[in-house]
């Protein structure tokens, strides 16, 4: 028996005679395994991401740390890592010298987690999930450019990413680069400085497949942009294809070149909308899945509900996990309920009515004064309504308060609102979503 099993079968031993002394420790041991021990640390492996993400919080990991210190009788460090639960890739070289898709992946800029597998199709995106398949199937014939734009964490990097993969998958010899715009811009700039601007342009020019995130951000650049132009036309005319992702359609980019900003409306110019209810429950069933984290498909409908970012969800789906652990091996629907009752609570406590007063004018883009003037025109009428809405549900003020807090006459029409934005978020997806994002916002400024 090696000194790390013999350690650690004799650190089990002394956790399961001490339970009452680690009641929350005990319990996950069974999900961890040694690694590697030194002089100064130990390295141990989690079954999942939500497991390290708890051990690596405060209390748990301070627990954990002590008593394997006490074990080996002096001072030693834990360090975390996840166990890959894959089997030796298909793609493993026959010769060491031969690289692997992992290698190439590196080497492209792309990210082995973005894939059209784990990619949730619903009405927002289907149009661009679409459009990405057809290029995957004939670089530089089927829509040159492809340009996705949309919001943040509407997934138009995932997708582009998953385009590059699928290339790459087919074909080990396409040349492809994903590449940020900033990256482009400062590899132009050490370029310029360096003298070196013919590697440069080699680089960029002989691709079989350029992807450029976020392209909004070159413009108002010029030289960054006529490098840009004549790096798009090589591609193009040799048949590269080129993918573009934007925050915004071409037309709406401040600053951006009328040549660039033809060339770029000369593709495919496709609108990923935000996700949708069904589509945020795909994606937290998704996240779950990669990091074998058990939950039902309830308790993930309770959470996209309430989560209208899909890069929240994946944090919100960590944070509930670290706080199930030790209690429970799965996210049930009580977990959920208990979890944003508490999160709402936090919240009313932290808020003041003037800070929602405030979010609300913002969003709407109207005075805070407005709200509680006599002014019945529809863009003030309905964010009032909002306002009122939030107050009752969110500060859990009393109808009374909020009328006198906005000036109305009694609180009935407090009662009018409230109902009324029940309606409206039950039936309207627009309005669903402004809500969600105004109650977003006043999540973040606590």
């Amino acid at each position: 028996m090696s000194i790390l099993s013999s350690f650690w079968d004799q650190f089990i031993e002394s956790i399961a005679k001490n339970q009452k002394k680690y009641p929350l420790l005990f319990p996950l041991l069974k999900q961890i395994h040694p690694v590697e021990l030194t002089e100064e640390k130990i390295v141990l492996s989690c079954q999942n991401q939500g497991l390290k993400f708890y051990l690596d919080k405060g209390k748990p990991h301070e627990e954990l740390e002590d008593s394997l210190s006490e074990q080996a009788g002096k001072r030693i460090r834990i360090e975390l890592s996840v166990t890959s639960t894959k089997k030796r890739p298909k793609d493993a070289p026959l010769l060491n010298f031969q690289p692997t898709l992992s290698d190439l992946y590196y080497k492209t800029g792309l990210l082995s987690k973005y894939s059209f597998d784990n990619f949730a199709v619903s009405s927002t995106n289907q149009v661009a999930h679409a459009a990405a398949q057809a290029v995957t199937n004939g670089l530089g014939h089927a829509y040159n450019p492809l340009l996705l734009y949309g919001g943040v964490g509407v997934g138009k990097t995932h997708l582009a990413q998953a385009i590059g993969r699928n290339v790459l998958e087919k074909d080990q010899d396409k040349k492809i680069f994903f590449c940020p715009s900033d990256q482009f811009t400062n590899e132009l700039i050490e370029s310029i400085r360096e003298k070196s601007t013919p590697g440069f342009r080699r680089k960029y020019r002989r691709l079989n497949l350029l992807i450029l995130d976020d392209v909004q951000f070159i413009a108002g650049k010029e030289k960054v942009q006529e490098e840009f132009f004549h790096t798009f036309n090589s591609l193009v005319s040799a048949g590269g294809q080129v993918i573009l992702t934007a925050d915004q359609p071409p037309s709406q980019i401040k600053n951006l070149e009328d040549r660039l900003r033809s060339r770029f409306s000369g593709g495919l110019i496709v609108d990923i909308q935000p996700p949708d209810f069904e589509l945020r429950t795909a994606i937290l069933l998704i996240k779950a899945r990669e990091k074998n984290i058990e939950i039902d498909i309830e308790s993930a409908k309770a959470i996209a509900e309430r989560v209208s970012d899909s890069r929240e969800l994946e944090g919100t789906l960590l944070t509930l996990y670290s706080k199930v652990l030790g209690n429970k091996e799965f996210i049930d629907f009580e977990s959920v309920r208990a979890f944003f009752s508490k999160k709402q609570e936090a919240l009313a406590n932290k808020l003041l009515p003037q800070d929602v007063l405030k979010t609300v004018s913002s969003f709407y883009n109207i005075r805070p004064s407005h709200l509680k003037s006599g002014l019945r025109t529809s863009n003030v009428v309905l964010p009032r309504q909002v306002a009122m809405f939030i107050l009752r549900n969110y500060l859990k003020m009393k109808l009374s308060e909020i009328a006198f807090f906005l000036k109305r006459k009694d609180h009935t029409t407090v009662m009018h609102a409230i109902d009324k934005i029940n309606r409206l978020t039950a039936k309207d997806p627009l309005i669903k979503r402004e809500v969600d994002q105004i109650i977003q916002s006043l999540n973040l400024s606590t």
